[in-house]
This record gives structure tokens, C-alpha cells and sequence, in this order.
């Protein structure tokens, strides 16, 4: 009789073989790190550009100087420090974690952390849409297509800012959404810390608790009409409560709230700020934005006729969101791919189903799911890689200052000290720089933080950049000594036939002003009365 025992040594080699296998699996690059890793590879070296892509905003410029001034004064800023307009008045440092990130990599790494932690963040949102979906059964030929259109589109939002932590948030909460609804799990409930950290890193965390009361909303409808149980409607809407709950844990608790809703209303920010604006769809990152959204309401359409609400409702929501507010459209690519990718699977199956194996249908449907293995396995290389860049002997071209192009850096560091001791004038971009250049003493009329000065010194910026007829009265009632604009600006033309005003630096680019002494007995009169504050 033949004995069906396993002899030692064979159970060993069988042992050691399943240990070789799963190191193996960690040492072993996969397809799904060539994809991760060709991320920034594409966007970063495929054209002139490099790293520099992430410093075209300015705002980049005065949140790594928050995050150092909450390092070196140990607390969160209540109050603003940036500005001569509105020293001292009352300010909501809503992002300060994300500053806080950037200003421990700026004191590590110099400019170059910053821009790796924005690298990272935009890898890994591409990687989480790809992941998600060969979760949700997609292969290769849906899956990356779908990817590659949503990171194309993406590259609006590619700048150094801590707008590049929700572009990971919003995808984990849908996934993890999806799952539970699937398959109930306590795991759905780690929503609620990961709201608090999303809500200091942020204000995006408001799209994802409404974002799941949508998905509550829509399950209670799909309930109604008898196609689920209650449960899950109200499993995720006291989620949804409780995420909102969650997010009063901030240093502002409740009067962020106040404040946020406050900002997203002001008619003033929607109509002067450009990602506040409709998009215009010029340009290849809004005609793939144009196929999701066309996409998005084919398949909604597709899915009521089924009696599935909920997600079709999401869909709608970003949808209307993105035709509102630009900022908004690749929110929408993140909430519609993964319903695209189911239903063009399902058209892939239908295609394929009864192909013979030796037909194009048939060879394309091998290779696809040959691949899918791959596609979701990864190994320690991309960790080795990406840790890799920062070391100081890896040749990698990082910027050591924002691009010269866009930003005025020759007369920053020519003229700093004049620009640090006079009340200087400029756009709110340059503003955002000169902060970063000449910290900690410079200050500003008018920045990036739009939501802080409102609408009356905002008008009062227009205004002056325009040049309009009342420049002047503007100019003295600031007490501005020095201007620094683009020559295309009206104010720069009023200013060259002024003449209380001379033109230090007119480099084609930017052209720097600076006041007459003695030439306004008004403005004289107002500094005596009210001098710059100290620094």
C-alpha cells in the first residue's frame, strides 16, 4: 500500500520554495512599477520643463515659509504675518500640516523635497487609479487607457501644492467606499481619522464627506425602489455624519466650517480667480476632460435604466461641479473611471466571449489577462527608487529656485533690501514669490490667499493692476513705494509717465518702479501717521 504522507524533505523543499516565491515577489520589478515609475518620467522629463512644471503657481513660494514659521514658533499661525495690508488680522492656516511637510523637506532637502513630495503625491495618485481599477476586474487594455487619460488630465492640478494630497484622498475614500459596499467591513470606519488628517492637510476633505453622503443619498433611493436593503444607506450616512464630525478636529474647530462654506460662496472669488471659472475646452487635458465627461453621463444614463442610483448621482454632482469650477474636473475623472472601466468591461466581455483563442479578439483577450497578474503585484524597487532621488550622489535635475521665466528672480535677489524695507506692490503671484525669496522680511500688498483679503483689497489689487483712474488714491491711501509688474500691465504704462515714479529695472519681462522721495506730500503725511509696521 502506497502511503500518502509527504516525506520531510519534500514538505521542506515545498516550504522553502513558498518562502523563495514570496521574497521573490518583493525583489522581482513588476509591470506594475514600470508603469508607476514612467509617472513622472513622462511628465518630468519628456520636455523642457523638469521638475520646474511644479513651481509655475507661486502659492508653492509662501506655504513652505508657513510651514517654517510654524517650526521655528513652535504653533499654527491665527493671524496674518505676510502682509503691510492686514497685519495682525485674523487668518485661517487651513492647509498648516501640509505646510508643516513642506517646511520640515525644505529644511531637509532644500527646494528639491518639496518638489519630490509633490512628484510622490501624483505617482501615487496614478498608481491608486490603476490599482483600483484591475480591482474592480479591469484589465490591462481598459485599465491604463482610462489611467492615462485621467493623469493627462491631472496635469492642471501638477504644481507644488497641498491641493496634490486630496488627488490621494478622494480616490482611498471611493475605494474603500466601493469595497464596503461589496463587502461590509469594519475597515469602511477608518474613514473618520483619515478625515481629520485630510481636513488639516486640505479643504479638499469637503468633497469627500459629501461625496459619501451622496453615495447615502443614492443607496436610499436604490432602497425605495427595492433594489438594496436599508442598511447600506444608513451605514454610509452615519459615516458621511461622522466624517463631518470628524473634521471639527482642527486648530479652528467649527469656524473653518463657517469660513470654507463662506470662501465656495463668495461670487467675488468665482468671478476674479481663474480655477474658480469654467473651464474653457482649449488644450488636450480639457478635450480628455470633454471624452470623461461625455462618458460619465453616457454611462449614468446607462445605469438608472438598471435602477443604480447612487453612483450615477455622483457622477452628475462632479459633473456639474466640473462645469462650474475647472479646479473640480479632475475630481470628476476620479469619481466617473471606475464606473467607465466596469462598463467597458462588459462590453469587452461581450466582444471577446465567443471568440476562438486564435482570433485578434481572442489574442488581445490572452495577453490582456496574462498581464493582469503583473498589474497587481509591486516590489520594493519603486520605494528604492523613489528614496533613491533624494540622495545627494544621484544626478537628478532639480530646480534650486522657481523658473526664471515666470517669475521675477534676478531683480528679487538685485533689489532685496529695497523690496524688504519699502511697501512694495506687485501681482499676486510674484507677491507668492517675493515671500518665498525675501522671507522672513518681506511683506506683501496682495497674495495667493485670496480667501484672506477678500473682496475690498481686492478690488483695490484690480484695480491697480489695471491701471484704472483711481491708481493714485489707491497707491497713497497703501502708502506703496515700490511696484513691481509686468510692462503689459496698465498700471506699468501710467507709472512710466508719472513723474513721481522712476523705473529702476525694465528688463523686457519685469519692469520695477520705484517713488520719488518727497514726491506726494499725501503719502508722506499718511506715513508719519501710520508707519510700515515693524518686522
Amino acid at each position: 500500500m502506497t502511503s500518502t504522507t509527504t516525506p520531510p524533505a519534500v514538505a521542506r523543499a515545498k516550504t522553502a520554495h513558498v518562502g523563495q516565491g514570496r521574497i521573490s515577489r518583493w525583489l522581482v520589478p513588476s509591470f506594475f512599477d514600470l508603469i508607476l515609475l514612467s509617472v513622472p518620467a513622462w511628465l518630468f522629463f519628456s520636455g523642457g520643463a523638469g521638475f520646474s512644471r511644479l513651481l509655475l503657481d507661486g502659492d508653492t513660494g509662501w506655504h513652505i515659509r508657513v510651514g517654517e514659521w510654524i517650526l521655528q514658533h513652535r504653533q499654527i499661525p491665527q493671524v496674518d504675518f505676510l502682509s503691510f495690508t492686514m497685519p495682525g488680522q485674523p487668518w485661517f492656516a487651513w492647509e498648516w500640516l501640509a505646510e508643516l511637510i513642506y517646511g520640515l523637506l525644505m529644511q531637509t532637502w532644500g527646494l528639491k523635497g518639496v518638489l519630490w513630495i509633490s512628484a510622490l503625491l501624483f505617482m501615487a495618485f496614478a498608481g491608486i487609479l490603476l490599482r483600483n481599477l484591475t480591482w474592480r476586474g479591469a484589465h490591462l487594455f481598459v485599465a491604463l487607457p482610462l489611467t492615462m487619460l485621467a493623469t493627462s488630465v491631472g496635469t492642471m492640478h501638477l504644481l507644488a501644492r497641498p491641493h496634490l494630497f486630496t488627488l490621494v484622498f478622494l480616490p482611498i475614500f471611493l475605494w474603500m467606499a466601493q469595497a464596503d459596499l461589496r463587502r461590509p467591513s469594519r475597515w469602511i470606519w477608518t474613514l473618520i481619522p483619515l478625515t481629520v488628517l485630510w481636513t488639516n492637510l486640505h479643504g479638499g476633505w469637503l468633497g469627500g464627506v459629501a461625496s459619501l453622503g451622496i453615495l447615502a443619498a443614492g443607496l436610499a433611493i436604490e432602497a425605495w425602489l427595492g433594489q438594496r436593503s436599508w442598511a447600506a444607506a444608513r451605514r454610509f450616512a452615519l459615516l458621511a455624519a461622522a466624517c463631518f464630525a470628524a473634521s471639527i478636529v482642527n486648530p479652528f474647530t467649527w469656524k473653518l466650517h463657517v469660513h470654507v462654506f463662506g470662501y465656495m460662496g463668495n461670487d467675488w472669488i468665482k468671478e476674479v480667480v481663474q480655477e474658480f471659472q469654467s473651464p474653457t475646452f482649449r488644450g488636450e487635458n480639457m478635450l480628455q476632460f470633454e471624452i470623461l465627461l461625455f462618458g460619465g453621463i453616457l454611462a449614468s444614463a446607462l445605469l438608472l435604466r438598471r435602477r443604480r442610483v447612487a453612483e450615477p448621482l455622483l457622477i452628475l454632482f462632479w459633473a456639474h461641479q466640473s462645469l462650474v469650477s475647472a479646479r473640480h474636473a479632475l475630481l470628476f475623472a476620479i469619481v466617473v473611471l471606475p464606473v467607465l472601466a466596469d462598463l467597458l468591461m462588459e462590453a469587452w466581455n461581450a466582444w471577446t466571449r465567443s471568440a476562438h483563442r486564435k482570433s485578434i479578439p481572442g489574442i488581445l483577450n490572452s495577453l490582456a489577462w496574462d498581464c493582469q497578474p503583473a498589474l497587481r503585484r509591486t516590489s520594493l524597487w519603486v520605494a528604492v527608487i523613489v528614496l533613491g532621488v533624494l540622495a545627494p550622489f544621484v544626478p537628478a535635475p532639480w530646480p534650486d529656485n522657481f523658473p526664471t521665466e515666470k517669475f521675477p528672480v534676478a531683480i528679487a535677489g538685485q533689489y532685496r533690501d529695497l523690496l524688504v524695507a519699502k511697501r512694495t506692490f506687485t501681482n499676486d503671484d510674484w507677491a507668492d514669490f517675493l515671500l518665498f525669496a525675501n522671507y522672513p522680511g518681506q511683506r506683501v500688498f496682495f497674495d495667493g490667499r485670496s480667501d484672506f483679503y477678500g473682496e475690498k483689497l481686492g478690488n483695490d489689487y484690480l484695480k491697480l493692476i489695471k491701471g484704472s483712474f483711481e491708481w493714485q488714491e489707491i497707491i497713497d491711501r497703501h502708502q506703496i513705494e515700490v511696484v513691481l509688474v509686468s510692462p503689459q500691465t496698465g498700471l506699468s504704462s501710467v507709472l512710466k509717465l508719472h513723474p513721481d515714479w522712476t523705473v529702476l529695472e525694465d528688463n523686457g519681462l519685469e519692469i520695477l518702479f520705484e517713488r520719488r522721495p518727497g514726491s506726494s506730500k499725501r503719502l508722506q503725511s499718511a506715513l508719519m501717521k501710520s508707519p510700515v509696521p515693524a518686522e
